[in-house]
């Protein structure tokens, strides 16, 4: 890149801490938000009107949930592209959990909306909200080497261990199995969590002991003291992980892999969803499996 100038779209829970670190670092961040109120703990980021205002910056990455709200809010920056070219190396940087063979197919709009100067990275990151708070990010990249190579720098402002997977929608497959494990293990300790309550046992207890086995994971580093403690403060929405094992079963489908874990977990998410607790933390996988037992248990009064 030749400069250290970025627009960023999407102000939530990860793009804003996001957002925040490329400041820090001395990018020259300027931000589109739906919402206005995302800013006033922003400082030192500017404003753009419009996601179009953002059509010279070197890089533009986009943070929203997912590709269709990327597509969505993409459209009047590919038609002021349409109307005059952006830059050679124009990179649009899709950050979120999306579809890895959608984002190839976005690629190719971009490609033709920009004249062939602008090109598609996909760069899902790992890592919660801690992680991007603190900016220790995991970056799974989809990208040819010289865009790889260029956009670098921004990545490590981002995220301490970043890679390139392979070509454009390598990094949305690596970030689907990164969700297939995350999705899984979550469910198998909630599903520990349950059974170890309703037999008599201190959860908190268990988990302990776990974390100095081999069942020891960040996953139960991370999501194990909300499970015990039946906390859904969201800190990222369940729902989500309902989608992005959708990406892996596509996927899967597409390689003829077999996927019997995947598939459950999916269905799983699925009921959660039903049980109307998508908008509540990942966590909260836990109130859904109790639900699903004999005696159904009330959310406490420490959950959200």
């Amino acid at each position: 890149m030749t400069t250290k100038r970025v627009g960023f779209v999407g102000l939530g829970l990860m793009g804003a801490p996001m957002a925040f670190n490329l400041a820090g670092a001395g990018w020259n961040v300027t931000a589109w938000n739906r919402s206005d109120a995302a800013f006033e703990a922003l400082p030192g980021i500017n404003r753009a009107a419009s996601v179009a205002a953002l059509r010279d910056e070197d890089a533009i990455i986009f943070m929203l949930p997912d590709l269709p709200f990327i597509e969505e809010a993409a459209a009047e920056l590919l038609e002021s592209w349409g109307s005059s070219a952006p830059r050679p190396g124009t990179a649009v940087v899709v950050m979120s959990s999306v579809s890895p063979t959608g984002v190839q197919q976005f690629g190719e709009l971009v490609h033709q909306a920009s004249g062939g100067n602008a090109v598609v990275v996909d760069a899902p990151v790992s890592g919660g909200t801690a992680g991007a708070q603190s900016g220790t990010l995991a970056i799974m990249v989809g990208a040819d080497e010289g865009p790889f190579e260029q956009l670098g720098p921004l990545f490590q402002a981002m995220g301490t261990t970043v890679r390139r997977m392979g070509p454009l929608g390598s990094g949305s497959l690596a970030k689907a199995c990164n969700q297939l494990i995350v999705g899984t293990t979550t469910a198998a300790l909630a599903e520990a969590a349950e059974l170890a309550e309703r037999s008599g046992m201190d959860v908190g207890a268990l988990f302990e002991v776990l974390s100095g086995g081999l069942a020891g994971s960040r996953v139960l580093d991370n999501v194990g003291p909300r499970l015990a403690a039946k906390d859904y403060t969201p800190t990222g929405p369940a729902k989500f992980m309902h989608k992005d094992l959708g990406f892996v079963l596509a996927s899967a489908a597409a390689a003829g892999s077999a996927t019997p874990i995947a598939s459950a977990a999916h269905d799983l998410y699925a009921e959660l969803k039903r049980q109307g607790l998508g908008d509540q933390d990942l966590a909260v996988v836990r109130q859904a499996i109790a639900n699903l037992g004999r005696t159904p248990v009330p959310i406490t009064s420490n959950s959200n």
